[in-house]
């Protein structure tokens, strides 16, 4: 089966996130976030039919929103992605809704940015249609800029993108969205949604992601002043600093499983001793240590824990060996199970490091029994 066009960035192993493009425009619409989202994640943008360089015959005549939402499917099987969150401008938004609704089970979070749950109706994009079909996409070019962007804004290479797309992809994707309506089955949506705004969009503006909003259990509004249909392009820190909120988890989250695992007295020490040197570094460990790894819930704070010490005693870390003693007993290991972890130890690390290691361990545990 041929897929869809794609570029891939970030690490392999990173969590997976599937950028959808809007009607007209290649993934480089995703320039300006993408390499910042590919710090954290594996970003995988892909093209439409017949745009950039996805083969025109991947959809025709009639062609339905479901469609491409089996295309996006097919290409992350082919990536070996199995879950992933999703983000989608316009047509790449109503994309992700087609999932949430029909495969929730693919999605780990939704971000559905300058979009809409219905599109206006099929009367205009049956019309759109058939003129592209007619004459090209030329004279339809002519009249991006107004329509994907805030007067006196433009992108060259997308207005390009448009004037060089395949007109029958294209007029398809007309008919996928004509054919689009899903308000009736927007409070099926499980998935964590976040709906972003361009104020001045012409195409889909506010109210339609305000529709979305209100429909979806949990759902969150971001409205972004100044930007028009294409806000990635247009304003790409304010859509940024969305999605890392809501695709990464926000700091805020692991600062609360790290209290959680750690301690308040813990933390509260750490962050009195934190220094304008130092204040990066323990924004990175909330967000990614204790935002990203410790929430993930394939594995539990029992199993995390007991990993972690095994991996502390490896490496001689006895100064976190004591903290993560104190961590385990939190997330409900008993004194038996942590000495049993420390004797598996001493086989795989070494006798005298599970010798220091009991040490460490009996220390912590008597000081414990002290303080009860």
């Amino acid at each position: 089966m041929t897929l869809l066009d794609h570029r891939a960035e970030g690490p392999a192993s990173a969590p997976p996130l599937l950028l959808g493009p809007s009607l007209g425009t290649s993934n480089a619409l995703w320039d300006k976030v993408a390499p910042e989202l590919s710090i954290t994640h594996r970003v995988v943008r892909w093209d439409l039919p017949g745009h950039g360089g996805s083969a025109a015959d991947l959809i025709g005549a009639g062609a339905t929103v479901g469609d491409l939402a089996d295309l996006v499917l097919a290409l992350a099987d082919s990536l070996g992605i199995e879950r992933f969150a999703y983000a989608g401008v316009s047509l790449g938004g109503a994309v992700g809704l087609h999932l949430a609704v029909h495969r929730p089970q693919r999605l780990s979070s939704l971000a559905v940015i300058c979009s809409s749950a219905h599109f206006n109706g099929s009367k205009p994009w049956e019309e759109r249609a058939a003129v592209v079909r007619r004459e090209g996409l030329a004279g339809l070019a002519e009249s991006a800029d107004a329509r994907w962007f805030t007067s006196g804004f433009t992108v060259p290479e997308l207005v390009d993108d448009h004037r060089r797309a395949d007109p029958d992809a294209y007029a398809a994707c007309c008919d996928a969205l004509a054919a689009f309506d899903l308000r009736d089955r927007l409070p099926e949506i499980a998935v964590p949604t976040l709906l972003v705004a361009g104020r001045d969009d012409p195409a889909t503006p506010p109210a339609h992601l305000r529709e979305i909003a209100d429909a979806v259990p949990g759902a969150a509004l971001v409205e972004i002043p100044g930007a028009s249909h294409l806000a990635p392009a247009q304003c790409p820190q304010a859509v940024l600093t969305a999605l890392r909120a809501h695709v990464g988890g926000p700091a805020g989250r692991g600062m609360e499983v790290r209290r959680e695992v750690l301690g308040d007295t813990h933390v509260d020490r750490a962050q009195a001793r934190q220094t304008p040197f130092t204040a990066r570094f323990q924004d990175f460990i909330s967000r990614y240590a204790w935002g990203e790894i410790w929430t993930d819930p394939t594995l539990s704070r029992r199993e995390r824990s007991m990993i972690t010490l095994t991996a502390l005693v490896a490496h001689g870390h006895y100064d976190e060996l004591a903290m993560h003693v104190r961590a385990a007993r939190r997330n409900g290991l008993t004194p038996e199970e942590i000495g049993a972890v420390l004797l598996q130890t001493a086989v795989y690390c070494g006798v005298p490091a599970a010798n220091s290691a009991f040490a460490t361990a009996q220390r912590v545990l008597a000081e414990e029994d002290c303080a009860s």
